[in-house]
């Protein structure tokens, strides 16, 4: 009961307040990737069946991740460093998953260039292979996820003087119910606009970027690409307001 201690301060329910919105930011681009990924899957059931175990691995990976806290602290640990610099586990996490994002985006935007529509059986995905691709690319944000919050944490058990895991837990456990409930929105959104799409796969693009720049110690602020991507969706929704009532 020691850990719920610090739900009897109002400021407790205030970090638990910030630290989900912060969660579902953070995981934006998780749910813009599963649900590209899996537009690939011609069976609606499947399709939503892989959305939701997708989000509810990517929960599971962020429970254990926070579980093993001590070993995170030890993965940002130097361990190979002749070319780079400082490299550690960490950092090799986030070069891989940045290079499959960058490879992933950038083949689905070109078969968005070439017209190349998946019509045929040979060119669908299988469960399978989307659920393994959505695990991968879960294991990547949900590093950045619990690494975040984490860092926005310190500090707060010396203020509010009780443990702040609590809040930790709540926050991702509250995020990921959020993006579960809207995934299926969000997934049929960008299926029905292929600007949206293409927007949301330039995104994913520049995250993959962004993750190895990181990789190679180059901490560059992920908010100037939110506030794009934020920008980007705001006049493309005017575009597509202004389409639409001259079609009318």
């Amino acid at each position: 009961m020691e850990y719920f201690e610090i739900f009897l301060q109002y400021q407790g329910w205030l970090y638990l307040l910030l630290l989900s919105l912060l969660e579902v930011v953070l995981g934006i681009d998780n749910v813009i990737f599963i649900s590209i990924i899996t537009d690939k899957m011609k069976n609606p059931a499947l399709k939503n069946r892989a959305r939701s175990l997708g989000l509810t691995l990517a929960l599971i990976i962020r429970f254990v991740l926070l579980g093993m806290l001590s070993l995170l602290i030890h993965l940002i640990e130097p361990i190979y460093a002749p070319w780079f610099g400082e490299f550690n586990y960490e950092d090799l996490v986030l070069l891989v998953g940045g290079l499959f994002l960058i490879y992933k985006s950038t083949l689905e935007m070109h078969r968005s260039v070439k017209h190349e529509e998946e019509k045929t059986s040979k060119n669908e995905l299988t469960f399978q292979s989307v659920v393994t691709q959505i695990v991968l690319v879960d294991i990547v944000f949900s590093f950045d996820s619990v690494i975040s919050a984490i860092g926005m944490t310190n500090g707060m058990e010396k203020e509010l003087n009780a443990d702040p895991i609590a809040i930790v837990y709540l926050s991702v456990l509250i995020s990921m119910l959020v993006m579960i409930r809207f995934s299926g929105i969000i997934s049929d959104f960008i299926q029905k606009n292929p600007t949206i799409k293409t927007i949301a796969l330039s995104f994913l693009l520049m995250i993959g970027v962004f993750l190895v720049a990181e990789a190679f110690g180059h901490n560059i602020p992920k908010g100037y690409i939110y506030f794009g991507f934020g920008f980007s969706m705001f006049v493309e929704l005017l575009n597509m307001r202004i389409r639409r009532n001259k079609a009318q």
